[in-house]
C-alpha cells in the first residue's frame, strides 16, 4: 500500500497528465446517440490508467457477453456501503457494492433460461420493459456458489447471453445514513406553469409540500419498495423545478417524474431499479433526465441507457465527487449521457470533483442553495448538485424525445457556455460553464446547514 505522500503525489501527477491531454484537438463532431455526444474528448491511447469513456466496440449485450470488468477499483466510499447494508450487499471482484446473491441477465432467452435452471439456478424476479424492448430476470445462484463463479458459470452455459451483477448507485458523494425518511407525498395535481417542460429525477424520494416545489407537479413512483422523501432527492428536484421567493430552479414549474429507486431499503440504487425507473420515464416519453448517482460500469444500465437515448431522451448525470484520480463514475461516463461537474461561487472546479473525457459541462455545484428538510433551505455542495441545473436548462429545449432536437438542445445549450478551462473542450470544465446565473446565495434565503453530496 503506497504510504500517504505518494498517494498524494499519484493523484496530482494523474490529474496533470488529464490536464495535458486537453492540450491536444477536440474530438470530431459526431451524433448522438450511438457515437458519444458531440464535442466530447476522444479516448487517449498510451494511458491506460488515466480513466477514460470506454470505446464504442459493439453492443453493450456483447461487451457483457465478453465479461469485460467495469474498470478500476471502488472508491472506499462506495465500497463502504457494504458494510453498512446489513448483509444485503457483498462486493464485486474490484470492491464495487452488489446485490448479494443476484445476477441480472438482458433479454434471457428461452433457451438460456433452462440451461440455467438445469444449473441450479432460480429465477427471483424478471421484469419486461416494454419502452425499452428489453427485459431483466434476476437469477439467484445455487447454494454454495459465489456470486462471482456464478456470473461466470451463466456465460459459459449461454456464451452469446449478456450477464452482470446488480450493482448499486449512490448519491454523487458520502452517503449519510439518517434513519428511515418518512413516506414522500404529492399535493393535489398543479398545473405547470413557468420555464421548465416535463423532466425526470431518478433519486430519492422527493418532499413534494416543500415550498420550493409545492408549486410545480410533481409524479413519483417507488422502485425499491414505497417512495420516501429524502434530502438529496429534495434538494435536486428543487434545483430543477423549484421556484418561491427568492428561491428558483433551472426550469421552474416544469412536470418532474420523480423516480426512488431507495425507499429506505438497504439494497436501494440497484441496477435494476435504475432502468425500471427509465423504462417508466421512456413510458411517459419524459425528454431529460436527471441521474445524480453514481456507480461502477453496468451492462444492464448502460443497455437500458442505450436504448432510451436511441428514442431520443436524454439522460444528465453528476461525475461525482471522489476527485481527479478517481476512476470514472457512471451513468455519467457512459457515451451518450451528459456529464456533469460542479464549480463554486467563484466559478471555479471543485478539487473534489471527477474529472476526464466524462465531463461535458460545469454548473454551479457549491456556495448556493437548494431545498432543505422540513420548509427551509440548506448550502449545497456537490456534482450532484449541479447536474440538476444542466438538466433543466437542457429540458427548457427539449419538449419531447427526439435524437435530432436532442442534439439540437445539447449545442445550443453548448453555444451559451462560457469557456472556462483550457480553450475548447477540456476534461475539468467540459465545454464549459452553463447555468451561472442560476446560483442562488445562501444568504438570500436564509440557508442553514449544508448537504454535501
Amino acid at each position: 500500500m503506497p504510504s500517504a505522500p505518494m498517494r498524494l503525489l499519484l493523484s496530482m501527477l494523474v490529474a496533470a497528465l488529464t490536464l495535458f491531454v486537453a492540450s491536444g484537438p477536440a474530438a470530431a463532431q459526431i451524433g448522438l446517440p450511438g457515437g458519444g455526444l458531440p464535442g466530447r474528448l476522444p479516448q487517449t491511447p498510451g494511458l491506460p490508467d488515466l480513466p477514460s469513456r470506454l470505446p464504442d466496440a459493439g453492443t453493450v449485450e456483447g461487451l457483457a457477453r465478453q465479461g469485460l470488468a467495469q474498470g478500476l477499483e471502488a472508491p472506499s466510499r462506495l465500497s463502504g456501503l457494504i458494510r453498512r447494508s446489513g448483509g444485503a450487499l457483498e462486493a464485486d471482484p474490484r470492491g464495487w457494492p452488489v446485490v448479494r446473491n443476484e445476477v441480472v441477465a438482458i433479454d434471457l432467452t428461452p433457451e438460456a433460461r433452462r440451461l440455467a435452471l438445469a444449473a441450479g439456478f432460480t429465477v427471483a424476479r424478471e421484469e419486461r420493459l416494454a419502452a425499452l424492448d428489453m427485459s431483466a430476470t434476476v437469477l439467484v445462484p445455487p447454494r454454495g456458489l459465489s456470486l462471482s463463479r456464478a456470473l461466470e458459470r451463466l456465460r459459459e452455459l449461454d456464451p452469446g447471453g449478456g450477464y452482470e451483477f446488480n450493482h448499486v448507485h449512490a448519491p454523487a458523494g458520502a452517503l449519510d445514513d439518517a434513519g428511515p425518511p418518512p413516506p414522500a407525498s404529492s399535493p393535489p395535481p398543479v398545473a405547470p406553469q413557468g420555464e421548465g417542460g416535463r423532466m425526470g429525477l431518478i433519486d430519492t424520494g422527493v418532499d413534494a409540500r416543500h415550498p420550493a416545489v409545492a408549486g410545480a407537479r410533481i409524479i413519483q413512483r417507488g422502485f425499491s419498495g414505497e417512495a420516501r422523501a429524502a434530502p438529496h432527492g429534495t434538494a435536486v428536484a428543487s434545483l430543477m423545478i423549484g421556484r418561491s421567493g427568492a428561491f428558483s430552479g433551472a426550469a421552474p414549474g416544469g412536470e418532474l417524474y420523480a423516480a426512488d429507486v431507495y425507499g429506505g431499503a438497504r439494497a436501494g440504487g440497484s441496477s435494476t431499479g435504475l432502468v425500471q425507473a427509465l423504462a417508466w420515464m421512456a413510458e411517459n416519453r419524459v425528454p431529460v433526465v436527471n441521474v445524480s448517482l453514481v456507480g461502477p460500469r453496468n451492462a444492464v444500465v448502460e443497455a437500458a441507457v442505450r436504448r432510451a437515448t436511441a428514442r431520443g431522451m436524454l439522460i444528465v448525470a453528476a461525475v461525482g465527487n471522489d476527485g481527479p484520480a478517481a476512476p470514472p463514475l457512471y451513468p455519467a461516463a457512459y457515451p451518450d449521457v451528459v456529464g456533469v461537474t460542479a464549480v463554486n461561487g467563484r466559478g471555479r472546479v471543485l478539487p473534489e470533483a471527477g474529472r476526464g473525457p466524462q465531463v461535458d459541462f460545469a454548473a454551479p455545484g457549491a456556495d448556493m442553495a437548494a431545498a432543505g428538510p422540513g420548509q427551509g433551505y440548506v448550502s449545497v455542495r456537490g456534482s450532484s448538485f449541479a447536474s440538476p441545473l444542466v438538466a433543466g436548462l437542457l429540458a427548457r429545449r427539449l419538449h419531447r424525445p427526439d435524437r435530432g432536437d436532442a442534439e439540437a438542445a445539447i449545442a445550443a445549450v453548448a453555444r451559451a457556455a462560457d469557456d472556462a478551462g483550457a480553450r475548447g473542450p477540456d476534461p475539468v470544465y467540459g465545454r464549459g460553464l452553463v447555468a451561472a446565473d442560476r446560483r442562488v446565495e445562501p444568504r438570500s434565503v436564509g440557508a442553514r446547514g449544508q448537504l454535501t453530496r
